[in-house]
């Protein structure tokens, strides 16, 4: 279960390699609060939004071997951040399952799709310029949220609709993914603690 006494669902994992070390808190009926501390200034720029549009509370520390590039950092704070997410979301009773949300950020247009399956996977239909912005390779967005979904058990659509610009399209994209994961995990009264499954198991 990730509920703590309070029934505030709540995870902090703790993974370490050879190439990053990282910590990752996050409660899921939260205000958006976010301190993160990637050593990537545009990934701390798209995390942050992550929670503030999720309305997760998020603490996200992370040393990794950007001496390389910033593909293993990222990468692995989607792994540990899905980790994450599936414990504090805990055992899906009660919650909507399902999350939908389109998000504009100027020319760009992203349509997000999730479902708390337990299935983890992404599908990405996303023509994503190939720059650097800053220090973050923009290819970096794909892989971060391929890693979140496989740990976290989320079937993910991500779908651009439309845009030029990366990082409009890039932010759009974790905007769009944190609202529809915020829908998916909110508690619907009507569930009664149930299941949200034909099957009895998700």
């Amino acid at each position: 279960m990730g509920e703590n006494a309070g029934g505030i669902r709540t995870a902090r994992i703790e993974r370490s390699t050879n190439e990053t070390a990282i910590a990752v808190e996050l409660t899921l009926d939260g205000t958006g609060a976010v301190e993160c501390a990637t050593g990537i200034g545009f990934f701390d720029h798209m995390l942050t939004a992550f929670a503030r549009h999720g309305l997760f509370d998020l603490r996200i520390s992370a040393k990794g071997d950007l001496e390389v590039d910033g593909h293993h950092t990222v990468e692995d704070c989607g792994i540990v951040l899905g980790r994450a997410f599936a414990q504090a979301v805990g055992d899906k009773r009660g919650i909507a399952r399902f999350g939908d949300k389109t998000i504009p950020m100027d020319e760009a247009l992203i349509a997000a799709t999730c479902d708390v399956s337990g299935r983890g996977a992404l599908y990405w239909d996303v023509d994503m310029p190939l720059i650097m912005l800053g220090a973050f390779d923009s290819s970096l967005v794909k892989e971060f949220f391929t890693a979140f979904s496989a740990n976290a058990g989320v079937t993910l659509h991500i779908r651009q609709i439309a845009g030029e610009n990366a990082h409009h399209i890039a932010e759009a994209a974790f905007k769009a993914a944190a609202r529809a994961l915020r829908e998916a995990v909110a508690i619907d009264p009507r569930e009664r603690g149930a299941l949200p499954s034909t099957k009895g198991t998700l």
